[in-house]
């Protein structure tokens, strides 16, 4: 591998948070009213505040108006679904516990703690730090870009492979794009009845599409001069048919 390529950075849990909040689609709430699970009916203000759209007369909204003071009246619930089809998708989860207050149009949800649930185990992320965190730039672009990599272009992922020690590749069957952030890529490795995850990260920092594809291909680049590791030969001629 390039010795150029030294920045190791993974975005924090707060940001992580962020961008979780920025990208999901739906988020399941429970209150006094019991849970309900929401589609397309949530934004995110840029101090982290969920903004909930709910109808005028729902009991979510009722019990958000006679929720005790001070008190939380709420969780809120997202998960992180991995794009690309891989076992175990859920990538990570993230819960927010916090207070309901009704507005004119819809509720804002106050959060007072705040749980990152990864692999490697939950992480409590600070409210100040939540709030101050910004999404990761690609978040929103993060879907298609995997879809198209994976769909697109089987044959760079097998050579990003290369990239790969062999101690992470041994007994693999496949490996897909996980998730990419502009710190860097993560592989999917799977076996026979395991899988693992394998980081490569950016020799610089990716804040748009531009530097992405930049990044990208410096890895390949990279990959093009390491040597092709047999357990995924197989997978490579099959992408490149």
């Amino acid at each position: 591998m390039d010795d150029s390529q030294t920045w190791t950075a993974a975005p924090a849990a707060a940001q992580r948070a962020r961008s979780l909040l920025a990208a999901a689609w739906s988020c399941a709430v429970t209150a006094e009213s019991g849970r309900e699970e929401y589609v397309g009916a949530h934004t995110v203000s840029e101090d982290g505040r969920v903004l909930l759209h709910v109808p005028e007369g729902s009991a979510l909204r009722a019990a958000a108006i006679f929720a005790p003071r001070g008190e939380p009246s709420a969780v809120l619930e997202f998960a992180d679904v991995a794009p690309v089809p891989v076992r175990n998708r859920i990538r990570v989860r993230l819960r927010l516990a916090g207070r309901l207050v009704p507005e004119a149009r819809h509720l804002a949800f106050h959060p007072t703690r705040i749980v990152l649930r990864q692999p490697s185990g939950a992480v409590v992320i600070g409210v100040e730090e939540f709030t101050t965190a910004a999404p990761d730039p690609l978040a929103l672009a993060e879907a298609g870009l995997l879809t198209h990599l994976a769909d697109a272009h089987p044959e760079a992922v097998a050579r990003l492979t290369r990239l790969v020690g062999p101690d992470s590749l041994h007994g693999a069957v496949l490996v897909r794009p996980l998730a990419v952030d502009r710190h860097g890529l993560t592989l999917r490795i799977e076996r026979a009845r395991t899988h693992g995850d394998v980081r490569l990260p950016f020799h610089a920092p990716a804040d748009d599409f531009a530097a992405l594809t930049e990044r990208m291909h410096v890895l390949l680049l990279q990959a093009g001069a390491a040597s092709c590791p047999r357990a995924l030969q197989r997978q490579r001629a099959d992408g490149d048919r």
